[in-house]
């Protein structure tokens, strides 16, 4: 088996579940030590790490809430602390509030940006101290960044759009110790958040040039060859893994 990551250390936040939990299997099957950060879903957390050894591979979990800066400051310091670095850094946690404008709350939109925003900006501070030069930071978008062809979403569209303009003046300013920034824009991904069989999931196809839900390893495969040695000459770019949602 190929282990183009081997030695590499990653962090991955909200990694348990979905596509996260993909991330996180498929950078450890490389070679990777993964460390995932979990809020909520503890029991799903021990078992992915339960699955990542027993397929060879080596995890760990770690409680702590995207929303918090000093929650995620506490997770890289962990992680330093048992391997002395950080190569690989993927801000996965997100959260989408649905509601028209009309009856979204400040609460809701607030939080909306410190998950899906201020986390990552918080995670990239965090790491970079401890992050060689040739590092990867990977951040989970959305192909709404792009494309909003329903109503409901639109704060969620404006946290994800937000992204690109981070990469790519993140790429600029990281571009001379040759560590790379880029988005990764997921459409429809068959999940627990966003399930493939259900009245809203198969409404979304007829947007789609390929009419299914992606699935979870076709995200990770992405992030993978953006964390490997493969991706050095790609930075502050927008990659959509989305079936063709936005064309």
């Amino acid at each position: 088996m190929s282990t183009p990551l081997q030695g590499k250390v990653a962090i991955v936040t909200g990694g348990a579940r979905g596509i996260g939990a993909a991330i996180a299997r498929r950078l450890a099957a490389d070679g990777a030590h993964v460390a995932f950060t979990y809020q909520s879903s503890g029991d799903a957390a021990e078992k992915l790490v339960a699955a990542i050894a027993a397929a060879g591979g080596s995890a760990q979990a770690i409680r702590s809430d995207a929303a918090d800066p000093a929650a995620i400051v506490a997770a890289v310091e962990k992680v330093v602390g048992q391997h002395g670095r950080i190569d690989i850094l993927v801000n996965n946690a997100g959260i989408a509030v649905m509601g028209l404008i009309d009856a979204f709350s400040l609460d809701d939109f607030d939080r909306t940006v410190a998950v899906n925003l201020r986390a990552v900006f918080a995670g990239v501070k965090a790491v970079l101290p401890h992050m060689g030069d040739g590092g990867r930071i990977v951040n989970i978008s959305s192909t709404n960044a792009l494309r909003m062809p329903v109503t409901g979403l639109a704060v969620y569209a404006m946290s994800k759009a937000a992204l690109s303009g981070l990469a790519q003046g993140l790429a600029r300013d990281l571009g001379p110790r040759g560590i790379t920034v880029n988005n990764v824009l997921p459409g429809p991904v068959d999940t627990d958040m966003n399930p493939e069989h259900t009245e809203f999931g198969a409404s979304q196809h007829a947007f789609m040039a390929i009419r299914r839900h992606g699935r979870p390893e076709e995200v990770a495969s992405m992030v993978a060859y953006l964390s490997g040695p493969e991706a050095t000459f790609i930075t502050g770019a927008n990659l959509l893994v989305d079936g063709g949602f936005a064309a």
